[in-house]
């Protein structure tokens, strides 16, 4: 095994790490509103090391969720565990997954033409096909617990405010926040 292979499983490694920590240990709301730093190595993973490696570290955050899901951790997530477990570990788990491939894909695509555009597109893509995956299934597949989430208000109104607003825009906001520091960091070790 040539250094370079062991360099890029030690970095898998060190950033699937992080991940792990990092949607285990809760984060407390700013503002009210719930801040998830778990997108960000899954970006910086996908963009250094490729599509399939941003699959990887998404499936570790889709384990990581299913794991809260199972355990009650996540009590919203615990809710759809129950309604269909095998269901809520492929939904979580493709999230996840297709969420770091297509950040990855799309660094490959644009890192060439610029690298901190690339960066900041794949930045955006992530929570932008973790939401979206998450939402349509919900709306496919748990329409019940939706309800019970809005609390008798209007569906669409509890995914536009409670979902969209209040977990996916910060989310997205801290992404695009972070892409250019994440490109230096990646700059930084591609000069090594």
């Amino acid at each position: 095994m040539n250094k370079s292979n062991v360099e890029r499983m030690v970095g898998i490694a060190l950033l699937m790490a992080l991940v792990v920590v990092l949607q285990l240990i809760p984060i407390p709301p700013v503002g009210g509103f719930p801040i998830s730093l778990v997108l960000i190595p899954i970006v910086m993973g996908a963009a250094m090391y490729g599509p399939a490696a941003g699959a990887m570290l998404g499936a570790a955050f889709g384990v990581i969720v299913f794991i809260n899901c199972v355990t009650g951790t996540d009590p919203g997530g615990q809710m759809v565990f129950q309604a269909n477990a095998v269901l809520c570990f492929i939904v979580v788990l493709a999230k996840g997954v297709l969420a770091g491939f297509a950040s990855g894909y799309v660094y490959k695509l644009l890192k060439h033409w610029n690298p901190y555009i690339a960066m900041l597109c794949a930045a955006i893509v992530c929570p932008v096909v973790n939401t979206g995956i998450f939402v349509a299934c919900m709306l496919l597949f748990y329409v019940d617990v939706l309800s019970v989430w809005a609390g008798g208000t209007d569906v669409v109104g509890y995914i536009l405010t409670g979902l969209i607003l209040a977990n996916f825009v910060p989310e997205l906001i801290i992404n695009v926040v972070f892409s250019p520091a994440g490109q230096r960091i990646i700059h930084m070790f591609k000069q090594k």
